[in-house]
């Protein structure tokens, strides 16, 4: 769908269409979930439009988003750092915006994007997850993700964590933020004060 999208021309509509969602959403939460951030995916086609900048701002002004919690989240698969790219990007952190690059490990860009663009999060990509009980490599590959970015100053989301043995591992070895199963499928936006409060004793002590 996702590939139909984008060569359709689509993904414009339909990624504008998500973020205005996602914004409203995120405006309602703050009466009880003032910390909340919310990431939203973007594709590059989005990135490349000239007034992407604008369209952002003003989404934010029309919904009464904050925009220090709104995360704009990138695959790395698709990473493009052309100089317009890069100064996009760079206006939105200015404003507040944080990008984080999604399924991190699982494409081909260089580390250097790390460098050159202006991330502050890595998502670990999920196969490294459910591999971590039985294999020795994932764990190596694990670790070496924590270490690059705690060097960098980034934060490290681990995508589909599902077991405790996995959540207990992936916090022993610095990685303070999770996301899967095991600490809640997707629900209504109306049920997530009431997760939360139950969130922190799921996964491990």
């Amino acid at each position: 769908f996702i590939s139909v999208a984008e060569e359709s021309g689509l993904i414009l509509r339909l990624g504008d269409w998500v973020i205005v969602q996602a914004c409203q959403a995120l405006a309602q939460l703050q009466a009880t979930r003032p910390t909340l951030s919310l990431p939203v995916n973007v594709s590059p086609r989005q990135l490349h439009q000239e007034d992407f900048v604008e369209r952002i701002r003003s989404i934010l002004q029309q919904t009464g988003a904050p925009p220090t919690q709104l995360i704009l989240e990138i695959t790395e698969t698709l990473l493009v750092d052309s100089l317009d790219t890069i100064v996009r990007m760079s206006e939105l952190v200015q404003m507040g915006i944080r990008f984080s690059i999604d399924d991190f490990g699982t494409g081909y860009s260089s580390l250097s994007y790390l460098h050159r663009l202006p991330i502050t999060e890595l998502k670990l990509d999920k196969s490294f997850v459910q591999d971590l009980e039985h294999s020795e490599t994932a764990r190596a590959l694990t670790i070496s993700v924590l270490s690059i970015a705690k060097s960098l100053g980034m934060t490290v989301v681990a995508e589909g964590v599902e077991t405790s043995q996995q959540c207990r591992w992936l916090k022993e070895h610095g990685c303070e933020v999770m996301q899967g199963y095991l600490l809640g499928r997707p629900m209504p936006a109306h049920m997530l004060h009431a997760w939360s409060l139950e969130a922190s004793a799921v996964c491990c002590s």
